[in-house]
């Protein structure tokens, strides 16, 4: 077994990054991510790296799209309205088919809102963050571990698919402390005969670009975009699935949420309550046809989340509202119990009856 480390997530995830071959960070302090930067700033000129504070959040994600246009792994992160304001240029990388990572450590919104967690950020996170029709591989870690080891993973995936690839943590995720293993193995390298790195005129010039004035060529572009969302939506969804194999009850929660969920589910096992959890780890892609699979078998669902109710959307979505869908929610930076989760798992039994 491999030696473990005890590491706040923000920096586990950037020594994960460094790991996996990020060698460019680009970024702006904004709580309760300010530790990323901190580290990079820290160990990127050991490792013979870059790291640069930008003027803004938007100087920091242009900064992503030349580095990336490059051929080069980059990544930045900032914290929901941070987020917010990288959203144009997360549109351009989709537009570009240009592979970057990108975290969002979420706290409490709308607004400045404040600095607790929060998960009110899925719709922004899933739903592309920006104009026009594109996605994000969006990853959800519960652990620091899983923070290490999706982040990893994250680098893989946005070069494999030349797409970006958001790690959507939350502030608990981003400042608890957990013991992590570092042994990721070997870092995969793909061939990029599209980066912009000068031609020493043995090739055309590559161009990187995302306007397309001619509709029929965009249209042409965007089919070609979804016709590879379509295969990563079939090919890459993760899940993790809790005590689902008797369940009548299927609590849905990712994150911190689904950590809180998950002792109110033994605390109702212990009272002889049938339910268990289903967590989408790929937000997008969302695991639909495994959630649509076991609405035939248990009779409801509840959607625990730190947010006014956003994830219940999906999971009404996917199941086709084929059983009732209830929802526990805390918000503006509130976590919810596991109490709090218990009694709501006995409401929706009781009324169940």
């Amino acid at each position: 077994m491999a030696d473990k480390v005890l590491m706040k997530g923000n920096e586990a995830m950037a020594e994960a990054a460094i790991m996996a071959g990020c060698r460019h960070y680009l970024g702006y302090p904004i709580t309760p991510q300010t530790e990323i930067a901190a580290y990079m700033s820290k160990r990127m000129p050991k490792v013979g790296g870059t790291f640069l504070q930008a003027e803004s959040e938007i100087s920091a994600i242009n900064m992503v799209i030349g580095v990336a246009a490059a051929g080069k792994r980059a990544m930045t992160s900032s914290s929901s309205p941070g987020i917010s304001l990288k959203g144009e240029g997360l549109s351009y990388l989709a537009g570009c088919d240009l592979p970057a990572f990108v975290v969002n450590v979420q706290r409490g919104g709308p607004g400045l809102g404040g600095i607790q967690p929060s998960q009110a950020d899925y719709f922004q996170a899933t739903r592309g963050t920006s104009h026009g029709d594109y996605h994000m591989i969006v990853l959800a870690p519960n652990s620091v571990q899983e923070m290490v080891n999706l982040t990893f993973q994250g680098f893989d995936m946005a070069d494999k698919y030349r797409m970006t690839v958001m790690l959507l943590a939350d502030g608990t995720m981003g400042q608890m402390m957990e013991p992590v293993s570092l042994d990721m193995g070997e870092v995969k390298t793909y061939d990029k005969p599209w980066a912009v790195t000068g031609t020493n005129c043995e090739r055309e010039h590559n161009i990187v670009n995302s306007l397309f004035l001619k509709p029929e060529l965009l249209e042409k572009k965007n089919f070609e975009r979804f016709e590879k969302y379509a295969y990563i939506e079939e090919n890459e969804a993760l899940y993790e699935e809790y005590l689902m194999d008797d369940a009548e009850v299927c609590v849905v929660a990712y994150g911190i949420s689904a950590r809180i969920a998950k002792n109110a589910i033994d605390a109702a096992r212990a009272k002889g309550i049938k339910v268990g959890m289903f967590r989408p780890i790929t937000l997008w892609p969302f695991p639909k046809k495994e959630i649509r699979a076991i609405a035939d078998k248990v009779n409801s669902f509840i959607s625990v989340e730190l947010s006014m109710g956003q994830l219940i959307e999906d999971v009404k979505l996917y199941t086709e509202c084929t059983k009732p869908v209830y929802l526990c929610n805390r918000t503006g930076g509130m976590i919810m119990t596991p109490d709090e989760v218990l009694a709501k798992i006995e409401e929706t039994v009781g009324g169940n009856k």
